[in-house]
């Protein structure tokens, strides 16, 4: 009986027997999967240790798949396996691990995917009609990204960066609809991300875009801004620690001659001072005098504006 010629890399080969194209029903990319009893049959191999690298299983009838591995913490993995187009609906695959492959285009429409891991696979044009997907992975970056960053022609880059958007786009209504908003929170920063990156280098709308993400994490991201305003207030202290603050008719400036006790005094002084102009509470006892003055100028704008997005950014974060 010849066996499948199918073989990886790392040396593991498969222990079908082999059909017309010296390959199995498993690796034969031009066999037919559209029998009623597929996903029975897959669902068998894979239980009984078949060899998952490689599957191809384009177009394949797998409707209501069970491939839920309850003998283990971790669920069975698929490598490098061909679902494009398959027909997933209904299926069992929580805690199903896939590196590598496509899932391009298939149909996961009531699919349970919940502790999945998706890792580098191709979810371009997916159907997640009512697909569970809690806690699902998809990686850092899907795989149009990392391709698309690694790119060098820069008009193929902007294909990849197409096609990432519209992935994570999909995966955001996706995670919506289940009602997952943190991970629809990351999706979109990664969709808005893409669509940054296929704007042209130096145009404005790039900069812009970068700004907000830098700033708030395109309004996913708090944090950033209370973090940018700290950098902020301890930045300005230090600008009104050598260029002088006034008091009570009295000029304050770092002396090197002075003791450190009264510079470190006076640094403190500086960054209160900070504070109250970046929350716009206004001078208070002390007032800014030189070039102190435009600093303070600067700060205050851009604390009253920080402010309001931080209560923005921070009242969408909570209520979703």
């Amino acid at each position: 009986m010849a066996m499948c010629r199918y073989l990886v890399a790392d040396g593991r080969h498969c222990s079908e027997e082999a059909g017309e194209h010296d390959l199995c029903h498993w690796h034969d990319p031009h066999r037919p999967h559209q029998e009623a009893h597929t996903a029975e049959a897959l669902e068998q191999y894979v239980r009984a240790g078949g060899l998952c690298h490689g599957l191809q299983l384009s177009r394949a009838n797998l409707a209501g798949l069970n491939l839920v591995n309850k003998e283990s913490d971790q669920g069975f993995l698929l490598e490098q396996c061909n679902l494009y187009r398959a027909n997933l609906r209904g299926g069992h695959l929580y805690g199903l691990r896939m590196k590598g492959g496509s899932l391009m285009k298939a149909d996961l429409s009531d699919t349970n995917l919940q502790c999945a891991t998706l890792d580098d696979v191709n979810l371009l044009g997916i159907r997640w009609h009512n697909t569970r997907l809690d806690n699902m992975q998809t990686g850092k970056r899907v795989m149009q990204d990392r391709k698309g960053r690694r790119e060098r022609d820069p008009k193929q880059a902007k294909v990849w960066f197409k096609e990432a958007e519209e992935t994570y786009r999909d995966l955001r209504k996706a995670s919506e609809a289940q009602g997952i908003f943190t991970m629809s929170g990351n999706y979109i920063q990664q969709e808005l991300t893409m669509r940054r990156l296929q704007l042209p280098f130096w145009s404005s709308q790039r900069f812009t875009s970068w700004i907000v993400d830098l700033f708030c994490g395109y309004g996913e991201a708090p944090m950033r801004v209370v973090l940018f305003s700290l950098l902020l207030i301890f930045i300005c202290s230090i600008f009104y620690f050598f260029c002088g603050l006034n008091f009570s008719g009295n000029h304050l400036i770092y002396r090197p001659d002075a003791p450190f006790e009264q510079n470190a005094i006076f640094l403190l002084e500086c960054l209160y001072y900070s504070v109250v102009t970046f929350t716009t509470l206004g001078y208070g006892d002390f007032t800014p005098v030189g070039l102190s003055r435009l600093f303070a100028a600067f700060e205050a704008f851009t604390g009253s504006f920080t402010l309001a997005l931080f209560v923005v950014v921070f009242v969408k974060k909570m209520t979703r």
